[in-house]
């Protein structure tokens, strides 16, 4: 029988907490939906769980650990102060991994991984006229998750568009710029769990079946996000169909190369397009995906064969073994 543990679930806090805030109300709202379902699922599997939510101090959570002395932090956090490039410092502070999308881009580049031509403009830097990449571009804030920042404005075709769109990012999100190319094809997301071996779950795809063949196809905020959007525009995340054994496994095999090239530990998500040609691009990389139970990770863990409890506790557990290692 396996030991029943102590979780600590670290949440965000929207506004400044206390090491002992109760958030049984909020937890019962739609908004703290992953929250509550990774609780329940702690509880479903007898840990003892307890919770922390951290908006601006971090010495909560040395608190929390001296008091609750937890065998293993579950961490939800992706902001900080309600902003979400602080993200990868709190990664960081809990000794875990997190990368900016340019670095992750030219490392993968490096290694022969498929990538959009692109390119990254500093805050305060000049915005020249484009030579490369080619346009129509993908223009979006360097360091937010959950398509935040990307529009269908994000789309540019000229160099007028273009240069509205990084300044608007430059002062909207305060944010450096990354633009790429934009790959037509099919929006693909893999999950995989594990450190040493590693786990490949059933392909996602968000398709796009009202959108124009002649607009671009792109996974906006909207597009995630806003219901009415969705239903209007016929955008429905579904398991990928009519893939070629073959192409399925080659699809597999590089996720794994990616996620063992940017040292991701866990679990994570891998965004990718397919193009009509079959060739694979990566777009990013999410080493902290929504874990709802009704999200893509937990649903392609869930056609694999592994029940949302289970998902979580093999977390959990993994979790242990890193810190052992």
């Amino acid at each position: 029988m396996k030991k029943k543990l102590k979780v600590l679930v670290l949440f965000d806090g929207t506004s400044p907490t206390t090491v002992d805030q109760d958030f049984s109300d909020e937890l019962k709202t739609k908004e703290w939906k992953t929250e509550a379902d990774v609780m329940n699922a702690l509880g479903t599997l007898g840990h003892a769980a307890e919770h922390l939510a951290i908006y601006d101090d971090v010495d909560l959570l040395r608190q929390k650990l001296e008091t609750f002395v937890p065998d293993v932090l579950f961490n939800l956090v992706e902001q900080f102060r309600n902003k979400s490039e602080f993200d990868q410092n709190i990664v960081s502070f809990f000794e875990m991994q997190g990368k900016h999308k340019g670095i992750s881009k030219k490392i993968l580049h490096y290694h022969g991984i498929h990538v959009p031509n692109f390119m990254v403009i500093p805050r305060g830097q000049r915005i020249a006229r484009l030579k490369q990449p080619n346009f129509p571009l993908i223009v979006k804030p360097v360091k937010e998750e959950a398509s935040y920042g990307i529009s269908q404005a994000s789309f540019v075709g000229n160099d007028e568009q273009f240069r509205e769109r990084v300044t608007f990012i430059h002062e909207k999100h305060n944010s450096d710029v990354i633009a790429e190319e934009y790959i037509e094809g099919r929006e693909l997301y893999v999950s995989l769990m594990g450190n040493v071996r590693l786990t490949v779950f059933a392909i996602r795809e968000l398709v796009f079946r009202e959108v124009p063949p002649d607009e671009p196809k792109i996974a906006t905020y909207k597009a995630k996000w806003d219901e009415e959007y969705r239903k209007r525009w016929g955008l429905e995340n579904q398991f990928a169909e009519n893939l070629d054994p073959a192409l399925l496994t080659n699809i597999q095999e590089k996720c794994k190369e990616i996620y063992r090239l940017l040292t991701i530990d866990g679990y994570a998500r891998i965004d990718l397009r397919l193009t009509p040609e079959n060739k694979l691009y990566f777009i990013e990389a999410n080493p902290n995906p929504i874990l709802a139970d009704d999200e893509d990770f937990a649903l392609a863990a869930g056609k694999s064969g592994l029940a949302y409890p289970q998902l979580i506790e093999r977390i959990v557990r993994q979790g242990m073994n890193t810190v052992r290692d």
